[in-house]
């Protein structure tokens, strides 16, 4: 991404599913009904464990350099040359229904062909992206999950949940490899892939950030990252550096290779952080507070950027996103009363808000490229997908997809029924050739043999992919069965 991506502070996570807090020894089971806002509103209240005397040193140092950085940027917008203002115009184009309880994250899928959601109802679903149609439901744990992770090829899924385990999931199948992740001693927040695919970073209750080796499935690395629970963990875009915050009000940098923290990041307020997230470029990192800000922080220099407000963040862990609209970044964020906002990166503008869920809107993701359409999770159990309409009078098609109950999506996948993932690599395919059939239509003036190589190249590159992906699912399964053996 060029130019400044937004989040600043983290987001907490609090015992049981990410995206909802949950005041301390109470769990994702011990929520009822669909989940919303009211039913819960008589448990918001934040217990903070004591922090040791290193956070509280390590604050006190930041706090100057971060409200000095902070002002005076804000200083230096107003002499700034003139700024082309960022329209957006989404629209709710679907709404999928089908988890029983709140939705607390969702995530697409690195080629933008699916979402994962998770729920407080202790299952992960699997939507087509472009249909909104329902494809697998996952289930496995053994209480409620609160985060979810793609691979960089799209075929694995990672979870973690209130029951303390990590699993893998194989997207194909939608069943979970026989060997998780073992070793928190608390509820598991946040999963995040290495952007190579062989190392996840977690983050739980129990104060640590986990790293682990998926090829030896074994644990590599503990760091003892923070003195209160690790709401999110996010890998920069080269793997070397993993970000972590809690809600002791810090944010830290580390580095894979050595376990060393290279920076701690506070803000003055030094409000409870949530979530944390890596610019695309790599250059900041994006997080949300309990203070109703998502701040922007330049980590090398240890400053805060930019402060972006107007939503609604005090009691639950919320989740946002960067987005491009041609070459301009902006960034989207739920909020606490049901409203979906967008910010212009540069200008810290509110350009847009919509109503998106019947209360809380736990996480908003945006779909891989430019203009592309965003996803939410709210805690009134649905999903939505949001296009960008442009300057369209009308909405896009509203479609209400309503699934048919859990117990009879299990029945149909038991038996073989699920009209799901059959022939998935065929209608990828499928797409690709529609594709290339409009690019090199009669109407476009070509050179056959340039055409015919370009297909050629393009067809050895789809193989390679899929002998790639079949290779590392091989592998995994030769691992397991030395374990079981």
């Amino acid at each position: 991404m060029s130019g400044l991506s937004s989040y600043d502070g983290v987001l907490n996570h609090f015992p049981s599913v990410r995206g909802l807090w949950v005041p301390s020894g109470r769990t994702a089971d011990a929520i009822q009904g669909d989940g919303s806002a009211d039913e819960l509103d008589h448990t918001n209240t934040r217990h903070r464990s004591p922090r040791s005397p290193r956070s509280r040193r390590n604050s006190n140092q930041s706090r100057s350099r971060s409200t000095s950085e902070d002002s005076h940027r804000s200083t230096q917008s107003s002499s700034t040359p003139s700024h082309k203002p960022l329209k957006l115009n989404y629209k709710c184009k679907f709404i999928l229904r089908g988890h029983r309880k709140g939705v607390v994250q969702v995530r697409y899928s690195p080629n933008g062909r699916w979402i994962a959601s998770c729920s407080a109802d202790g299952t992960i679903k699997i939507w087509d992206a472009e249909t909104g149609k329902h494809l697998r439901t996952m289930e496995g744990h053994l209480a409620g999950v609160s985060t979810i992770a793609w691979s960089p090829d799209s075929n694995t899924i990672a979870s973690g949940s209130d029951d303390k385990v990590i699993r893998l999931w194989d997207r194909a199948t939608g069943k979970p490899y026989l060997t998780p992740l073992l070793g928190h001693h608390n509820y598991v927040y946040s999963v995040a892939f290495s952007p190579k695919g062989n190392v996840i970073a977690s983050g739980s209750y129990d104060e640590a950030v986990f790293l682990w080796d998926l090829r030896a499935r074994r644990q590599m690395r503990s760091l003892p990252a923070h003195s209160d629970p690790v709401g999110a963990v996010d890998f920069i875009l080269d793997g070397t550096l993993v970000c972590s915050c809690s809600t002791d009000g810090l944010i830290r940098v580390w580095d894979i290779a050595t376990g060393q923290c290279l920076r701690t990041l506070v803000h003055e307020d030094n409000a409870p952080v949530t979530t944390v997230r890596f610019s695309p470029n790599g250059r900041y990192i994006l997080s949300h507070t309990l203070d109703s800000c998502i701040r922007l922080w330049d980590y090398v220099a240890g400053t805060c950027k930019k402060t972006y407000q107007g939503h609604v963040n005090n009691k639950y862990s919320l989740g946002g996103s960067f987005g491009f609209s041609g070459n301009q970044g902006f960034i989207s964020s739920g909020s606490e009363d049901g409203d979906i906002l967008f910010w212009d990166v540069s200008t810290k503008e509110l350009i847009q808000k919509v109503h998106g869920h019947e209360g809380v809107v736990c996480w908003v993701d945006t779909a891989p490229g430019p203009n592309g359409a965003i996803v939410s999770a709210g805690l009134d159990g649905t999903v939505r997908i949001w296009v960008d309409v442009g300057d369209e009078d009308g909405s896009p098609r509203l479609d209400d997809l309503h699934l048919e109950s859990q117990k009879a999506d299990h029945v149909k996948q038991e038996n073989g029924e699920d009209e799901d993932m059959g022939g998935y690599r065929d209608e990828e395919r499928d797409d690709r050739d529609e594709e290339r059939q409009r690019r090199y239509s009669n109407d476009t003036p070509r050179d056959d043999m340039s055409v015919d190589r370009e297909r050629s190249r393009e067809r050895d590159m789809d193989k390679d992919r899929e002998r790639e992906s079949e290779r590392d699912r091989s592998e995994l399964r030769s691992l397991e069965k030395m374990e079981e053996d």
